[in-house]
């Protein structure tokens, strides 16, 4: 422990005092008597009996406390000088010494008046009043300096004092002063150190990377700065220390006084403890410092780990979601390959977690002091890891199962399919005489020898093999197929019998029983004459039935609308109850609603949580600030259909179809606002396609459960503005020629034409190249691709033949003010769908074109020619219908131009 702490602090230092020390009315030169004792020289002092009490004290004491204790204890020699004085002086000097001096004494010179009178004066005072003066040592009268040396070695004296001890008073304050302002600096930095470790050892470990990241930087710095101040301290003592030992630098003869060597002593004491202090400072600075580190690699280790666990439980969660095994090859096939895209797609993931279980394992052996938080993470990583992987290979294992199961369900349903179709395709006439009956024969047994390749086992082998993914849709649907087997088994064996026996004998022709019509889609039923009304009745009948058995796969083949077509030509007035037009409202009032619920989930689930604090830090940041391009107006699309929803508005139509056209109608403009999303649509899934496999939405979805992602979801506003016109088809199917029908027409002319100008202004918005402000152009009334050849006049022949031989393929956009000439290109995105985007070429102003409508040698032409026939464009549809439509079109233009000058 640093000694200057255990000592107590000295009431007086050289600084306090330096005025008095400055009159050097008393002095500590350094001298030693010849047994050790320390000499304080009183010199002469012209105002010596001036000096105020308290300075004479303070210095006197401020003297002896310098020596060292053991000198101390030996006694002072005071020598006072006053050769130049009065017995007067010397009186007064004894008087305050004696009464003053808070030493030992030993001796006590004096050095009397020079003066014969004065020291005549002075021996005879010394016996009068030497009891007065209370002092227990002697008192020894000097005449001049060379008695004193008889007493006190000349080396222990000054020069005034007749000897050859060098002594400067103003180097000797400067000395103390140094002295002291280093024992106060070394003292001062050792407070600070133990300041500071206690502030070190107290201080809490932070919870976060952040934190622990300040922490440790502050801690560093302020390490740096006591560092700095403990070489500065050191500095200043080296330094001290040279200027005490300078004389003996400067001369080899020199020697130091003890004091001086006490001094030197003192110093190199100090260094010693700044050293001592140092050392213990930087062995402490270096466990404090490793243990922040390694609480720094902790908290980095925490972090990662909540990522990477995230990563790993949506991941988990993910394939759990992989319960479905297939119902068909089809499908099994699709499984796999979303199994492959989810194992693919999990590597990242996985990855990470063994490295970051690496990197824990890596701290484990480096003896970080957080064995017990880190080891069980690291378990947890390789743990998850090692699920993953074996849930992944139970996955594959099951969907292979399933794919070879369906795949034997499917030959096994082939073959049956094919035994059918051979034997309604026999011919019955052909199969009476003994050559037909044994070709029939022969075709049946070369057939039954394909049975070992494709039948399945026998059932309890089957369920052995595949009972590990025998659901009940699965097992039902392998016992129907079994049954099959059986059925077109007994067929063969019946048919057999039958050719044989005309094989063997010929008898009169038999006409054999057919295939039922169900079993041989492959041959027509022979053709009987019956009332229409009873075929249409038989054959909805047989849909309806069919459909009530295999519903799933009614709904798969959109039978519904197949079955309301069939009621709507037949004209059948005993259709089954369920095919009303009331079903159909009720089918558009349960999908809208289910519609909205979609929407809400999208904006509370997604959007919302882009703005969740809890959640910043997982948003990409491509994604940053740009919710808006993502979504687009899907609020706005939710806000209108929520509004609707519930009103009861679509309930009351049920059976009144104008009331149901009423309300497409009313909404006519309020529908518009899909135009401005579906114009949207190319910059969000160009965003989605950059930030889709971000952590932040997998998140989203696990909260909200759903098996889609997002883009599936921002697709429903696209596929629902086109599903209206759909369910308006089939009310108008139903309800033919019935009340309500000529608004349920306009109500679909409205929504065709919604989504006609939804789809003409996707493709507008990719119209690149064009100098002008589409906006200005007016309404964009039609676009679409055609043949284009041009003709000149102004033009070389040659340019003209080659121009009316060669056609260039144009996309034409007709505004009611110009027509624009493009190019249609595609580009891949990004390993997608092709995105067409339009050049523009050319642009005819409205106002100065002319047409004509029918062009020589092709009914699909025609011409458009501008500023007198200077420039002919001939322009050829793929259709004559899609050209009649486009001539309709200019033609509104064109008379609407000529109405407005007119």
């Amino acid at each position: 422990t640093d000694e200057i702490m255990q000592q107590e602090i000295r009431p007086l230092v050289a600084v306090d005092i330096i005025e008095q020390l400055h009159r050097q009315f008393a002095i500590l030169s350094g001298g030693r008597g010849k047994d050790g004792a320390p000499i304080i020289t009183f010199p002469e002092f012209a105002g010596f009996s001036d000096i105020p009490d308290e300075d004479f004290l303070n210095v006197v004491t401020y003297l002896t406390s310098i020596p060292s204790l053991e000198a101390a204890s030996i006694g002072f020699i005071i020598i006072i000088d006053r050769r130049r004085d009065k017995w007067s002086t010397v009186k007064a000097s004894l008087t305050r010494i004696a009464g003053a001096f808070p030493g030992n004494l030993q001796l006590v010179f004096v050095l009397r008046p020079s003066r014969f009178i004065q020291r005549t004066i002075a021996d005879i005072g010394i016996k009068l009043y030497r009891d007065d003066f209370k002092m227990k040592v002697p008192i020894i009268m000097l005449n001049s300096v060379s008695d004193l040396h008889g007493y006190i070695d000349k080396s222990q004296l000054t020069r005034e004092l007749g000897g050859t001890l060098e002594y400067g008073h103003s180097q000797w304050i400067h000395h103390r002063t140094a002295i002291e302002n280093f024992a106060m600096t070394v003292k001062t930095t050792a407070q600070m150190l133990q300041t500071f470790g206690t502030d070190l050892a107290e201080t809490e470990l932070p919870n976060d990377v952040q934190c622990t990241e300040e922490l440790l930087s502050a801690h560093t710095d302020h390490h740096s700065k006591l560092k700095d101040e403990l070489k500065l301290a050191v500095k200043q003592g080296a330094t001290l220390l040279t200027c005490i030992r300078e004389p003996v630098t400067r001369s080899a003869n020199s020697k130091l006084s003890p004091d001086e060597l006490e001094n030197v002593a003192t110093v190199e004491r100090l260094l010693a403890q700044l050293d001592e202090t140092e050392k213990a400072f930087d062995q402490f600075w270096t466990k404090h410092h490793l243990k922040l580190e390694q609480c720094l690699q902790l908290r980095h280790f925490e972090h990662d780990f909540r990522e990477v666990k995230l990563a790993l439980d949506n991941l988990m969660e993910a394939q759990a979601g992989f319960a479905d095994i297939g119902d068909s090859v089809t499908r099994v096939e699709h499984l796999l390959r979303e199994q492959k895209q989810l194992e693919e797609k999990g590597q990242e993931p996985l990855e990470k977690a063994q490295s970051l279980a690496l990197h824990g394992e890596q701290l484990i052996q480096n003896n970080h002091y957080a064995v017990d938080s880190i080891r069980p993470k690291c378990v947890e990583l390789r743990r998850i890891c090692d699920d993953f992987t074996n849930e992944t290979k139970k996955k594959y294992d099951i969907l292979g199962k399933s794919l070879e199961l369906h795949k034997q369900l499917d030959k096994a349903s082939q073959w049956c399919e094919a035994g059918i179709y051979l034997l309604a395709s026999q011919a019955v006439d052909k199969c009476q005489s003994q050559e037909g009956a044994e070709t029939a024969l022969v075709e049946i047994e070369k057939f039954l020898v394909t049975a070992k390749e494709h039948q399945l086992s026998n059932p309890k082998e089957f369920y052995n093999q595949f009972d590990m993914i025998l659901t009940p849709e699965i097992k039902a649907n392998a016992q129907r197929i079994l049954q099959k087997l059986e059925d077109v088994q007994e067929m063969f064996d019946k048919r057999q019998v039958s050719l044989k026996k005309l094989a063997a004998k010929q008898t009169r022709p038999v006409q054999p029983v057919a295939p039922h019509p169900e079993s041989s889609p492959k041959r027509a039923s022979p053709k009987i004459t019956r009332p229409a009304g009873v075929v249409w009745r038989n054959a909805l009948w047989r849909v309806f039935l069919c459909s009530q058995r295999h519903k799933q796969e009614c709904a798969k083949n959109n039978v519904f609308s197949f079955m309301c077509a069939l009621l709507t030509v037949g004209k059948h007035s005993n259709a089954p109850p369920f095919l009303s037009f009331s079903h159909i409202i009720n089918e558009l009032i349960e999908t809208e609603r289910v519609y909205v619920e979609e929407l809400q989930s999208i904006i509370e689930g997604y959007a919302s949580e882009m703005d969740n604090p809890s959640l910043v830090h997982l948003i990409p940041s491509a994604l940053q600030n740009k919710k808006e391009i993502l979504f687009g107006n899907l609020p706005e699309i939710y806000e209108f259909h929520n509004r609707h929803v519930g009103t009861g508005e679509i309930e009351n139509c049920i059976e009144n179809p104008e009331l149901l056209a009423r309300c497409f109608l009313k909404r006519k403009e309020d529908l518009q606002i899909y135009e401005k999303y579906c114009q949207n649509k190319p910059r969000s899934e160009a965003l989605w396609r950059q930030c889709g496999d971000s952590i932040f939405f997998q998140e989203c979805q696990r909260k909200l459960d759903h098996k889609l992602s997002l883009d599936a979801y921002l697709l429903k506003p696209v596929q629902r503005i086109t599903k209206y016109q759909l369910l308006l088809k089939e009310m108008l199917k139903c309800s033919k020629n019935s009340e309500g029908t000529a608004e349920l027409e306009e109500a679909l002319a409205t929504m065709l034409d919604i989504i006609k100008s939804v789809n003409d202004s996707m493709h507008q918005i990719a119209i690149t190249g064009y100098e002008g402000d589409v906006s200005e152009l007016g309404k964009l009334l039609m676009q679409g691709s055609f043949n284009v050849w041009t003709d000149h006049k102004k033009g070389h022949n040659k340019v003209k033949d080659l121009a009316r031989f060669k056609p260039m393929q144009r996309h034409l956009f007709l505004y009611t003010k110009i027509l624009l000439f493009c190019k249609k290109r595609e580009e891949n995105t990004d390993g997608h769908e092709k995105t067409a985007s339009y050049s523009f070429k050319n642009s005819l102003k409205m106002s100065t074109v002319g047409i004509t409508e029918n062009v020589k040698g092709d009914n699909k032409k025609f011409e458009i020619w501008y500023n007198g026939r200077e420039e002919v464009y001939i322009i050829q549809a793929s259709s004559v219908e899609l050209k009649n439509t486009w001539i309709s079109e200019i033609r509104k233009v064109l008379t609407g131009q000529l109405e407005a000058c007119r």
